[in-house]
């Protein structure tokens, strides 16, 4: 079974994920609704997003969650903050690896600069840490805070790798887990 068939299994919830990442995105700070539209809007498959759907679905979970943008399915913030924590390690790594290209497009780094990129990364964790309090499940909160720092202890030890001719697969495989698989 392709992914698109998959995505379909969760396609009108995945609408309303995405809903809540543009309604999430909204800032009176200009720069932070263009920055992280762009980077939402890049054409990525949601691959993270489709996969708590689908577990959720699967559990039959779906749950209220209770914040400043009213009552949401916390299944759908749920799907909304994996997605926030990806963006912004997607925007911390085109900086740090300098690249100036993600999916075709030029990186939001080449376009509003290193700065830029960086504090709307930040943003959005702090927007997705928010947005877990609205879930208000304790059990969320400690699971994904140690992935996010999970995932920022990854991006150094990459860092630290970089120029290293003596990595070893095994500290290879580690950054992999740490960076890649944690999230998922």
């Amino acid at each position: 079974m392709d992914f698109d068939r998959i995505k379909a299994l969760a396609q009108d919830d995945l609408e309303r994920v995405n809903r809540e990442i543009r309604a999430r995105l909204q800032s009176d700070v200009v720069l932070i609704s263009q920055v992280g539209s762009y980077i939402v809007d890049s054409g990525g498959k949601r691959l993270r997003p489709v996969l708590v759907l689908l577990a959720c679905r699967a559990l039959g979970y779906r749950g209220d969650a209770q914040g400043r943008a009213g009552t949401t399915q916390a299944h759908v913030l749920l799907a909304a903050i994996v997605e926030f924590i990806h963006t912004a390690t997607l925007l911390h790594d085109d900086v740090v690896d300098a690249s100036e290209l993600r999916r075709g497009h030029s990186t939001a780094n080449v376009i509003w600069g290193n700065e830029a990129s960086v504090l709307v990364g930040d943003f959005l964790y702090s927007r997705a840490f928010e947005m877990m309090v609205e879930v208000g499940n304790m059990r969320v909160m400690d699971i994904l805070s140690h992935t996010t720092n999970t995932i920022a202890k990854g991006e150094v030890q990459q860092l630290l790798n970089c120029h290293d001719p003596e990595t070893t697969e095994e500290r290879y495989l580690e950054v992999i887990r740490n960076k890649t698989a944690k999230l998922f």
